[in-house]
């Protein structure tokens, strides 16, 4: 599914016209972001967490050149945790 298919299917269950529905994605979206970006945990109950993790710098591989070690800085990456109500649904 793809953006445009998500905001039909919002759009069909909400009640909202497709409009409202991408301004309530995109603030949805947007909200989730800037939390990340300060390193705060979203939590919705049911659904899952989204959070951030640190990785720690270390040594690769370039894979033009195999050969050759490269150094991969330290970095934050977000994270998604499903919750138990959406692993129970989707195991169903």
């Amino acid at each position: 599914m793809n953006k445009s298919e998500l905001l039909m299917n919002i759009s069909e269950k909400s009640g909202l016209k497709k409009i409202e529905a991408e301004k309530a994605l995109n603030a949805f979206i947007e909200t989730v972001t800037e939390a990340l970006a300060n390193e705060e945990k979203v939590q919705l109950v049911g659904f899952g967490t989204f959070e951030t993790r640190s990785r720690k710098a270390r040594e690769g591989r370039n894979p033009r050149k195999p050969e050759e070690i490269i150094q991969i800085p330290a970095s934050k990456a977000p994270v998604f945790k499903a919750g138990k109500t959406l692993k129970e649904a989707v195991n169903k």
